[in-house]
């Protein structure tokens, strides 16, 4: 099954720069709400883990679509293009508005 984590990642200092963001696995584990999801795109100065807070499954396509809770930046210690940035280095990509 193809499992898409789904995770929205905004900042209040810089509000234009907002990003829902998705990585896909293939596994046959499937999250339920309330797990709390590890991925090596968590930055690890600032977060290590989200819960999941929605999951819907296509069974007819194979797919499981997991919502995880947002990210809202609201320190200055990291930016929201650094944490981007690392996200996309370990696999994750934006996901365009009409997806």
């Amino acid at each position: 099954m193809n499992i898409h984590l789904m995770i929205f990642v905004s900042s209040i200092n810089e509000p234009e720069k907002s990003a829902a963001m998705m990585k896909t696995y293939e596994s046959f584990i499937r999250p339920v709400k309330g797990d709390i999801l590890d991925d090596p795109g968590f930055h690890p100065d600032f977060h290590n883990g989200y819960e999941v807070v929605k999951v819907t499954l296509n069974y007819g396509e194979g797919d499981c679509w997991v919502s995880l809770s947002p990210l809202a930046i609201e320190v200055q210690d990291i930016e929201i293009e650094a944490y981007l940035e690392n996200l996309e280095a370990h696999g994750w990509r934006a996901v365009a508005p009409e997806e």
